[in-house]
């Protein structure tokens, strides 16, 4: 006579598996899509910095952004209806800041190894735990502490304050970080009643009269042949990093997809040095260790809450 296991066990052993290999694959897949982007916008700005300035940069990052959100809200009526004005003084707030943050982001990529400035950007997790305590009322746990211990500790190895490789513009970095985390701070509180699609078009059509104000109304001019598949790159890759991050967050936790992400900082790493000879610098690999440590800590002890 056969025994019959009860229900939670034959759901645990055929139902589980299949779902959580689905779901990986997709994170796998979104992933890759945003590494290649994230990877393939800082080479371009690098590519167009000898030619153009950071806000022409931007204006065709937000110029291109602009076109295809736009296009898609005339040839999708459900996605035009929520782009309905609200809370416009918060997206305002949010894309000011947002794109001071990414001026200083692409600037310190000219001035930076690579891998330094992404190694340093993953100090925004940490920015984000201290500034939720007084702007949305979140506790201070003790992962969240350490964290923010660990993100310190790690900038500290990597810029190595008061030796003669220390770099005044890993400032930028981190103050590109502190931004990012503010604006983050903000999408948060828009998703309570704005959708993404709308957030995306209305930071690329505020953003771009800001790039376009730094600007030469004629630099386009300026691009030649050299230049126009770093010019179509930034415009892509700034609307892919953003799709295929947002999509793999959906496809799985974040203690999936964070870890992920910080497969960019050696993928840069080999990138600088294959391309501009950038040395593999230790004590960058080490501190973004002890960085993604906290991050890590962090992520899983939430996960558990």
């Amino acid at each position: 006579m056969r025994t019959r296991r009860p229900p939670h066990q034959r759901t645990r052993q055929t139902k589980l598996p299949t779902v959580t290999h689905a779901h990986l694959g997709r994170v796998i897949l979104w992933m890759t899509g945003a590494l290649l982007s994230f990877s393939a916008m800082a080479v371009s700005i690098r590519g167009l910095a000898s030619t153009l300035n950071i806000s022409e940069i931007l204006t065709i990052r937000n110029g291109c952004g602009l076109v295809v959100l736009a296009t898609l809200a005339v040839a999708r009526p459900e996605l035009r209806a929520t782009l309905a004005p609200r809370r416009m003084v918060l997206h305002a707030f949010r894309n000011s800041v947002h794109f001071v943050s990414q001026y200083a982001w692409a600037l310190s990529l000219t001035l930076l190894p690579l891998a330094t400035v992404f190694a340093l950007e993953f100090t925004m997790p940490a920015w984000v735990a201290l500034l939720a305590m007084p702007i949305l009322g979140e506790r201070m746990t003790g992962s969240r502490a350490g964290s923010i211990l660990l993100g310190f500790i790690g900038v500290l190895i990597i810029v190595r304050p008061g030796v003669q490789t220390f770099h005044p513009a890993v400032l930028f970095v981190l103050g590109a970080a502190l931004g990012y985390a503010v604006s983050l701070i903000a999408t948060k509180q828009l998703t309570a009643n704005v959708g993404t699609f709308a957030i995306l078009f209305w930071m690329n059509a505020m953003q771009l009269p800001m790039a376009l104000a730094g600007s030469d109304p004629l630099f386009f001019q300026r691009l030649g042949a050299a230049e126009m598949p770093f010019a179509v790159a930034v415009g892509v890759a700034g609307l892919a990093s953003h799709f295929c991050l947002t999509n793999a967050f959906r496809s799985g936790d974040a203690t999936i997809v964070v870890p992920f992400d910080f497969l960019r900082i050696p993928l840069i790493a080999l990138v600088g040095w294959l391309f501009y000879g950038e040395v593999l610098d230790l004590f960058v690999f080490v501190g973004a260790a002890v960085i993604i440590s906290g991050v890590v800590w962090n992520l899983r002890a939430e996960s558990r809450r």
